[in-house]
């Protein structure tokens, strides 16, 4: 299973080099509950899909929102949970979201994510930013470090990811995007019955206690 290892509270790897955060805790109570035996292995977020397609890991369970695209490449499970992309800006600015909706901000967002696609499709293919405004990075905290510095304006991510990268980096949530994505564990295409266990996994932890116990955890409730 791959996942992001700088995406809290879904997925990151703590100082002691382990794997951890909601995804990773619900997919340790699965394994346990299924009896399988799994391996946590980070992966550059835009690498994922094409790892699954070459046949070299089993799954991403990081998440990761069910998309028409990414469903022509790979199938998903049912979803798990519900989010909006969110905008965060530097503390010391003046500009609004009047300013990111008419692209009159330079906007960075992680390579690959829904947040940088809406971007793409709504403000750059439509002619109200240049291009150039939008910076992609490779990781997300890299985006942060820019934001709180005032080297962009503006960035766009999954909003309980945000408030987690945007704490110690003097910036702060001026609104959200209503995308009302879903997230759901991407699956290979030739492996139907790794779905099917995974949807009964799923199924039986929102079912249990467990589940309102992990979102507590991770201020997911």
């Amino acid at each position: 299973m791959v996942i992001d290892a700088e995406y809290p509270p879904y997925s990151y790897v703590d100082v002691n080099g382990t794997a951890t955060g909601f995804d990773v805790d619900s997919m340790r109570w699965i394994a346990e509950k299924k009896g399988i035996t799994v391996t946590f292995q980070p992966t550059a977020w835009d690498g994922m899909i094409p790892s699954m397609e070459a046949g070299k890991i089993d799954m991403v369970y990081s998440g990761m929102t069910i998309t028409p695209e990414r469903q022509e490449k790979v199938n998903f499970s049912i979803p798990y949970l519900k989010i909006n992309q969110s905008i965060a800006v530097p503390d010391s600015t003046r500009k609004t979201l009047d300013d990111f909706y008419g692209g009159k901000m330079i906007v960075g967002a992680q390579r690959g994510t829904t947040g940088a696609i809406w971007v793409e499709n709504n403000l750059v293919n439509t002619g109200k930013m240049p291009a150039g405004n939008l910076k992609l990075y490779d990781s997300f905290p890299l985006v942060a470090t820019d934001l709180g510095i005032g080297r962009i304006d503006a960035a766009v991510y999954d909003r309980p990811s945000m408030l987690a990268a945007i704490a110690d980096n003097h910036a702060h949530i001026i609104g959200e995007i209503d995308t009302d994505e879903q997230y759901g564990v991407a699956i290979p295409k030739s492996d139907p019955e790794l779905l099917r266990l995974m949807n009964e996994g799923l199924t039986e932890l929102m079912q249990d206690p467990a589940w309102e116990t992990l979102k507590a955890k991770y201020s997911l409730a």
